[in-house]
């Protein structure tokens, strides 16, 4: 599975592969995870210490930075010889993970965004419940004879379902709810330009419809993975809540089974996700030369009727898949702010006084009497607002599309 390039030149990308791993690979990873798990509670443990420290002592603020705490894996790595007996690659990168985290909470923090949007601060990676992941930078593997072979005599058995395209910078390591495991390299790459179409696309995000576009052939309807499979999520749920042991005790192995029975299908309803928005957004980038997308953040309905159907529709899954296919093969993805596209008109520009209702489905313009499907209107509103000529919607070549490649 190959993900996102560059948007020209080189690039990065990431190749996902599953691995066979033998009883003994397991047992040594599972003992390195066991070991960055211990330096992520300890890097928050230290957090939360500073945090505190510098709320009762405000003269006195202590940073909680990369170099705090890599000082403080080298003590630990001194005077504790289980930690030593583990590789120094995945404990440093497991701190560089915590520093983006820790970072990425602290910016929202700053940028003042409701609670609901932030990412939250790091918090303690239980035994039980957190997934084993390992990330090695290239001097903590190699590749030989088509096996993986990480720093700590760890090898693994690697079923390549494709060539990668250049030598690896980094790899990631890590099990799933499933209890499979994968490898994921970081390679570097060129973008794959496609053919010229002459023609563009403007598309809004929605509920009903996944992606409504400006073009009949490309929209994406909800597929509505997620219900189809509900009985048997329901089933696995009750099957879960019936075995759920008590606080404190360890799962019955009855209730083992019912969870990674949930996980399977949990999993198997992802990858339908993932398979359905990649395959469209293929289509939409062969067959267009830019795309319009609404910068649509669906996060804000996770605490609304729609919820359930939203996560279903996996938007936002989706639109990085369109994003990222189309830096790939070199195709022009300009994002547009969603405020007021469903109330503007897209061909005279007036703007309606009030906000349309959901219910509502036509949108009718005061002021030119243009009457559409509302979600085909915001759509072409897309393509307004990003600059480009709304004639290219009909598949043909937008005036001025010649002098500029031209030029």
């Amino acid at each position: 599975m190959a993900a996102a390039a560059g948007t020209g030149g080189v690039g990065h990308a990431r190749y996902t592969f599953r691995l066979r791993v033998s009883s003994i690979a397991r047992t040594a990873l599972l003992a390195e995870w066991d070991r960055c798990r211990w330096v992520w509670n300890e890097c928050v443990a230290k957090s939360q210490a500073t945090h505190q420290h510098n709320k009762a002592h405000p003269q006195d603020k202590r940073t909680c930075g990369p170099a705090q705490l890599d000082k403080m894996l080298t003590e630990a790595r001194t005077r504790t010889p289980w930690l030593r007996e583990g590789s120094s690659v995945p404990q440093q990168q497991i701190i560089r993970d915590f520093g983006r985290s820790r970072a990425k909470a602290h910016k929202d923090i700053q940028d003042r965004l409701p609670m609901r949007q932030r990412a939250g601060m790091p918090k303690w990676k239980t035994k039980r419940e957190a997934l084993p992941t390992l990330n090695y930078t290239r001097r903590g593997f190699r590749l030989t004879d088509g096996r993986l072979h990480l720093a700590g005599g760890i090898v693994l058995t690697v079923v390549w379902s494709r060539e990668l395209p250049a030598a690896p910078t980094s790899v990631r390591v890590y099990q799933d709810s499933v209890g499979h495991w994968y490898c994921s390299f970081v390679v570097p790459v060129e973008a794959q330009p496609l053919p010229g179409t002459g023609a563009v696309i403007g598309m809004d995000w929605g509920v009903r419809e996944t992606a409504t576009t400006t073009s009949d052939a490309h929209d994406l309807p909800h597929a509505e993975h997620g219900k189809k499979a509900q009985t048997k999520l329901t089933r696995y749920d009750r099957m879960m809540a019936r075995r759920k042991p008590k606080k404190g005790q360890p799962g019955s192995k009855g209730y083992r089974e019912a969870k990674k029975l949930r996980a399977k299908a949990h999993k198997k309803v992802a990858r339908q996700r993932e398979d359905t928005g990649r395959k469209w957004a293929k289509k939409v980038v062969r067959d267009h030369d830019a795309i319009a997308v609404e910068d649509f953040r669906p996060k804000f309905l996770a605490k609304t009727t729609m919820a359930r159907k939203a996560a279903d529709a996996a938007i936002g899954a989706t639109k990085a898949a369109l994003i990222e296919m189309g830096r790939k093969h070199g195709r022009d993805i300009r994002l547009v702010h969603p405020a007021h596209t469903t109330m503007d008109c897209a061909h005279c520009g007036a703007r309606a006084k009030h906000a349309l209702p959901l219910g509502e489905r036509t949108y009718t313009c005061t002021a030119c009497e243009a009457v559409s499907p509302r979600d085909k209107n915001s759509a072409r509103v897309m393509l307004v607002r990003a600059g480009l000529n709304p004639a290219g919607a009909d598949g043909g070549r937008p005036p001025g599309a010649l002098l500029q490649e031209a030029a």
